[in-house]
């Protein structure tokens, strides 16, 4: 565990467990060197207890990169909790993780992540104040998915030499909140769609509302198309799945998409464009940062359009140096959080 801390360069962590509601929790805090760290709350099962605390400490690291090469004043930071069979009272749970969040005083910042909702964090809310996306403050996936279709246009704009997406063939991958909000504003851009999901409704409903195609999900990756914008969990990217691929680029939502740093190069090595996910997919974060901090909607709508612009530099800086953007973008990072 301390080697992980080591190589992911986590700060610290923090666990927790509370018998009477069945909570088991981890925070990981990979930096509060730009500030507290903020960062989403998972509630997801997981195969082992060793694999979620795995998972909190490498999405730590990524929320930092994240707020780093957003411009913001934050740290990074991710909590977990094991989400089990049966759980006596959500509510109660909830509660519970948010004294937990509270015994830290501020140095994370709890926000929805995949399995919590924004009723969830108003449950938090009434323990600590070290919380956002609350019902108040709303939902980030619609802001996560402006900064999307803003970033896909740029990746379009260098791999196809075009920021016009009409026409395009872009495979989404998941089509949960950010994915369904992404396919939106992609369909009313005149792109073609096609999708896949384990829910079987949520693919009925965009071939009804947006006329996409339904492409199974383990045919997904081998389909031929000029973007493929996975929003689902991550690690989908590996040497496997890399070599079936039949894209010009790879943009998209989820978090963690390379199940490990050599796939940034072989992406590289098959003339696969790949746009960094902390960088694309930090509109969510953008969003529940700013309006925290009290700034208006004309300042964060401004923040969310310089994802496109900041893509570009990584593209740019990847084709100077023959370099995968992931490696770019990793160092530009790492060399922002050391200044002060």
């Amino acid at each position: 565990m301390f080697a992980l801390m080591q190589s992911s360069q986590v700060q610290s962590l923090h666990m927790t467990v509370d018998p009477a509601t069945g909570l088991k929790a981890v925070i990981a805090i990979h930096s509060s060197r730009k500030g507290p760290a903020l960062g989403g709350c998972r509630y997801l099962s997981y195969p082992t207890e060793q694999s979620a605390v795995e998972d909190a400490i490498q999405l730590a690291r990524v929320m930092s990169y994240k707020a780093v090469l957003a411009g913001l004043s934050l740290g990074g930071g991710t909590a977990v909790i094991l989400r089990t069979a049966h759980v006596p009272d959500r509510s109660a749970l909830f509660e519970s993780f948010a004294r937990f969040v509270q015994t830290l005083d501020g140095r994370y910042i709890a926000a929805i992540d995949s399995g919590t909702s924004s009723a969830d964090m108003d449950c938090i809310a009434r323990y600590t104040q070290h919380v956002t996306s609350t019902t108040q403050v709303g939902d980030p996936s619609r802001h996560t998915a402006m900064g999307l279709y803003a970033g896909i246009r740029a990746t379009a704009m260098a791999r196809l030499g075009s920021e016009n997406l009409e026409g395009l063939r872009v495979a989404i991958q998941g089509l949960g909140h950010v994915g369904y909000a992404l396919a939106e504003q992609l369909h009313a851009a005149g792109a073609e769609l096609l999708v896949s999901d384990l829910d079987s409704g949520k693919l009925q409903l965009a071939m009804e509302q947006l006329g996409a195609k339904p492409i199974a999900v383990e045919a997904l990756l081998s389909t031929p198309c000029d973007i493929l914008a996975p929003c689902g969990l991550g690690g989908i990217l590996n040497s496997h799945s890399v070599a079936k691929l039949r894209c010009a680029a790879v943009a998209g939502g989820a978090n963690n998409q390379l199940s490990c740093a050599v796939v940034a190069d072989q992406l590289e090595a098959r003339g696969i464009l790949y746009a960094p996910d902390y960088v694309i997919n930090s509109g969510g974060l953008i969003h529940i940062a700013l309006q925290h901090q009290g700034q208006a909607s004309g300042t964060i709508t401004a923040h969310l359009a310089q994802i496109g612009k900041r893509l570009t530099e990584v593209f740019a800086h990847a084709q100077a140096e023959k370099r995968s953007p992931a490696r770019v973008a990793d160092a530009l990072a790492e060399r922002l959080l050391e200044i002060d």
